[in-house]
This record gives C-alpha cells, structure tokens and sequence, in this order.
C-alpha cells in the first residue's frame, strides 16, 4: 500500500523539503519531474501548487498534501485536517492576506471601498469578507503582480503577506487583515478512515511537529560539582528545568537542557563562571512533546 503525498510547488517548496529533512525524510526534486523521491517506499509524493492541493486531497487523487488553510477555505474543501504545521515561506510563523490601499488614499476601512474594484488571487474569500462588512465591490481575479496595481488597475489589493516588506516597497498601506493562515497537513476523508494510511500520517505529523518544535532550540550538556549546582541553576532561565545525573565522581553531575538558541551565548560564559565544566551546545532536530 503507498500514501499518495502532495508536495506544495513554488513558495513553500523549500521551506516543506528542509522541514521533512528535519523530521528524517529525505525529499529529492529534480527540475524535470513533478515526481520527487522519498526515501520511504510507502510514500509518493507528487508536486502540486498549494492553491489547487485542497481539491485534488478532497477528490482523492492524493491521499494527503500540505497547502496553506486560506487555500482550504477558498476552495471551501471538504477534508479532514491532521495539523496545523506554523511555518511559511520565509520564517516559521503564520501570514496574513491583507486589504491595501495606495498610501495616499483616502481609504481607512473596508466600508470605504463600496462600489470599488479590488483585484486579488483569493477571490472567494475576499467575497466572503466583503460580505461580512456589508460592502459590495467588483473582485477581479489577479495572475500575478497584485502589488503594482493599485491605482491604476484596481482600488486595492487582497494580497498575502508574512512581512508587510514588499507592500511597503510598492508604496502600499495595509487597512484591515482579511485572515490569518498557516500551513496545514490535511487529509482525504477516506484515506483518514483507512487504519494503515491514518496511522501514517499520525506518525508523520508527529515528526513533522517535532521538527517545528526544536527550531530555534539547542541542546546544552555539563557537568558540575555538586556544592555549585544551586550556582549554575540559577543561571538557566525559569521553568528550564534541566535532567541531572550522577557521575562515577560521587561529588560530580551532569546537567542536560534545552534552551533557545537566541540566549545561549549569554548563559555559557555565566554557566562558565558558576562553575559549569565539560559545556557541550548541540544541535536539535526534533522535539516531541
């Protein structure tokens, strides 16, 4: 039996790739083939843009795929979420589609908008939350170069966003979010119901999330006399409660914790000066809770 796994094509293609590198699946992509290897003989996986993934999970021709849940939602597809996986493009956090405006119109809400023409990729959302406010306006569908059409070609934009950088660029203002999105694994319904395939994707969740979870931590491993334990405790921050064990010294233990990267180069010299010997910084792949 093989789990049929789509591969979202373009903006999150390499950010997807490093992410199941980091939970222990090795993705090849040749730039000849929509057919990337895994090295898992279960699996195939099939490249497919991540606007178009929700509708081919929910007709079955994948079994699973990740694509962003704005493009769940505008596609309005019926499949089963198995996790909300936060990462994006360029950072590992959610994004925003976003209402803009040119920075020097006059448009401080949606409602101002009435009878104007926005011009977007993600239509029928947009429709929905034109709905919502009450507003009635022309949405036109955008192939592309959404930014640079304010004013000339349209009123305003609905565009995604995880920065803000590139509308700043094009001298654009954002009005109003429209929604909040991440990256989802999501599932046909019927592979879900299948015992093999769901205990599959359970597990590759799993790893995914752990994936998620260890970026930005490191692993720090130490040993200490024990009469400078309450020392070099009180220098790793609060609630990083660290396993200790004891050495073949009777007089010595060995610390391991996990901290964030970021405050590492802080904390060693302190650990340093409290008495901490032997400091090892390793890195992580994966934490699972």
């Amino acid at each position: 039996m093989k789990l049929k796994l789509g591969i979202p094509k373009g903006s999150l293609e390499n950010a997807t790739v490093d992410l199941f590198r980091r939970a222990g699946y090795q993705i090849t992509i040749s730039t000849r083939s929509y057919f990337p290897a895994i090295d898992d003989t279960e699996i195939e996986c099939m490249l497919i843009r991540a606007q178009e993934m929700a509708r081919y999970v929910q007709d079955g021709v994948l079994d699973a795929g990740l694509t962003g849940r704005d493009w769940v939602e505008e596609n309005e597809a019926q499949v089963h979420t198995v996790a909300d996986l936060i990462y994006a493009k360029q950072s590992f956090g959610k994004v925003r589609w976003v209402l803009a405006v040119p920075e020097s119109a006059a448009v401080q809400s949606v409602k101002d908008l009435e009878g104007k023409v926005i011009a977007t990729e993600l239509v029928a959302a947009t429709r929905r939350y034109l709905q919502r406010n009450g507003v009635t306006a022309k949405v036109e569908f955008s192939w592309g170069a959404t930014e640079v059409k304010p004013p000339v070609l349209a009123d305003a934009i609905v565009e995604v966003t995880e920065t803000g950088s590139s509308l700043r660029a094009n001298k654009l203002r954002i009005v109003e979010t429209v929604l909040e999105s991440n990256t989802q694994l999501i599932a046909n319904t019927a592979s879900w119901a299948d015992d093999w395939k769901r205990r599959k994707l359970e597990d590759m969740a799993m790893l995914l999330q752990g994936a998620i979870n260890a970026l930005g931590k490191v692993g720090l491993l130490l040993n200490v006399e024990k009469t400078n334990l309450a020392a070099v405790l009180a220098v790793l921050p609060a609630l990083k409660n660290p396993t200790i064990s004891h050495l073949s010294d009777e007089n010595w233990l060995a610390l391991n914790t996990i901290l964030d990267e970021s405050t590492v180069r802080t904390i060693i010299p302190r650990l340093k000066q409290a008495g901490a010997q032997g400091i090892v910084e390793y890195p992580l792949n994966k934490i699972v809770m």
